[in-house]
């Protein structure tokens, strides 16, 4: 365990400086995880689509289905503003003007 911590410690440390905003979007993979297991219901409940279309319209209905049982129905990130403000000072050449 200790040789697997320092070999991995060079990957690790440039996190720890990202700000404290950032890390939780970083870390926090849970609701990712879980819209890519709705989406594999999804397809997986229809068996085979006509089109790419109607794929694609499933994947989206699967995304915006208000989910009754959740404490955040709408899938709203909770100060979602300073996050983009600490994007914005650390990653500005990468975020397009449209976005802020």
């Amino acid at each position: 365990m200790i040789k697997a911590w320092r070999d991995t410690w060079d990957d690790f440390v440039p996190f720890l400086e990202f700000p404290i905003e950032l890390r939780k979007i970083v870390y926090t993979t849970n609701s990712i995880e879980s819209l890519n297991a709705r989406f594999r219901k999804a397809a997986v409940r229809r068996g085979h689509f006509p089109t790419e279309d109607a794929a694609l319209k499933v994947l989206y209905l699967t995304a915006i289905e208000r989910r009754k049982n959740r404490t955040n129905p709408t899938g709203r990130i909770n100060d979602w503003k300073h996050i983009l403000n600490a994007l914005t000072v650390h990653h500005s050449d990468r975020i397009e003007a449209a976005t802020i």
